[in-house]
């Protein structure tokens, strides 16, 4: 195989799959005309509940929205401090900064480079000693592995605080028998289309097993109404998923499952041809990962080389993520733990991801391998 041309998301094959599927239940859409709060979006919500093990799954209209919302519903506002790692998409601090409250930011574990217990543990001690007040954590399971909620759990009960769980790319994970969307005091998830789950749009989700969370959520994303849409008993917002998109997503929820499992077998694939080429994810004993990314390190190389070889032979790369929320322009001046964040900086430097998707066949990934085994030997 010569300079194929390899996407690195492949939604075409996806699609193809599951196109009469999905053009008969978008043309049903189209037919009954319900384009917000259709059925398909009870539907939708009632198979994510199943799935995930959880008592209830809410549609909302992006991940984004789906933290913004869990916010409100603990009323995070001016003077409130919710922790944090850097090492993540913006959205998991961009959400705390808007409702005027301030996101700490905390260090990552190399390895899962996901929150660190004792970097969380310490950096609460801290800012109880300062005065701050600290009400919650937001976890984040990056790249599609559960964050070490045992660990996590503990530091966040002993402290008083809540905790929620950010899976826009965790969403199908397992953690020690723990489905995520069960864990902590609400799961968030992200529909964007590039996610394992995704739609053809943007769209969302929460899950919880509260009950008078549940519907306090789903007060806030109707614009706060009571009793009907013009019963205003609250501040809300507009956090509806369409109709149509709930639609498709009920059909890609058919077939995560056996997607999932071949996430790990595209995974499996790279770790024995790349593990003694590149540092390859390590996935914690007892975790399973929905692989929403394929990222390596290549310490003391040159990433730009590799990444500038692997375009040359059209094999795609992506940086996730270049640099660490804390070294942002937007969010430099927001508070860090006292011992910095070295391992977000550090990995920042020359992690780099690879075509990850369900249906990466394996000739098309040996080619991609033999193409990283000689960038990384020249850079």
């Amino acid at each position: 195989m010569t300079n194929p041309t390899i996407p690195f998301i492949d939604l075409a094959t996806q699609q193809k799959r599951i196109r009469d599927k999905v053009d008969a239940a978008v043309t049903k859409v189209l037919d009954h005309g319900q384009y917000i709060l259709g059925p398909e979006v009870a539907q939708l919500e009632k198979e994510m509940a199943a799935f995930s093990g959880v008592k209830h799954a809410i549609a909302c209209s992006n991940g984004t929205d789906a933290l913004t919302l869990c916010l409100m519903a603990k009323n995070v506002g001016p003077g409130d401090v919710v922790v944090c790692p850097s090492f993540t998409f913006a959205s998991t601090a961009e959400v705390v900064a808007q409702l005027h409250a301030t996101p700490l930011f905390v260090d990552i574990d190399e390895d899962s480079y996901n929150l660190d217990p004792e970097k969380l543990k310490a950096a609460l001690s801290e800012a109880k000693a300062a005065g701050h007040n600290v009400v919650g954590v937001i976890s984040v399971d990056l790249f599609g592995q559960p964050a070490d909620y045992d660990a996590i759990e503990a530091i966040v009960h002993a402290a008083g605080l809540w905790l929620l769980c950010d899976a826009a790319q965790g969403y199908g994970g397992v953690y020690k028998g723990r489905k995520v969307g069960t864990i902590g005091d609400f799961t968030t998830t992200s529909f964007f289309p590039a996610k394992p789950l995704g739609c053809y749009g943007d769209g969302g989700a929460i899950y919880t097993n509260d009950d008078e969370t549940a519907d306090l959520l789903r007060s806030l994303l109707f614009h706060g109404k009571g009793s009907d849409r013009y019963d205003n008993v609250r501040i809300g917002m507009n956090g509806r998923l369409d109709t149509i998109q709930a639609a498709v997503l009920i059909e890609k929820l058919a077939i995560f499952p056996e997607e999932i499992v071949s996430r790990n077998e595209v995974a499996d694939r790279y770790n024995n041809g790349l593990s003694n080429v590149v540092k390859v994810p390590r996935i914690a004993e007892g975790s399973t990962s929905v692989w929403a990314q394929y990222v390596v390190r290549a310490p003391g190389k040159d990433r730009q080389k590799i990444l500038s070889y692997l375009s040359s032979r059209g094999v795609p790369t992506a940086v996730y993520y270049p640099k660490p929320l804390h070294q942002q322009t937007a969010y430099k001046d927001y508070p860090q733990a006292s011992a910095g964040l070295p391992v977000s900086e550090t990995v920042a430097q020359d992690v780099f991801a690879l075509p990850m998707h369900p249906y990466l066949d394996e000739e098309t990934q040996r080619y991609i391998i033999e193409q990283v085994t000689e960038a990384v030997r020249l850079a």
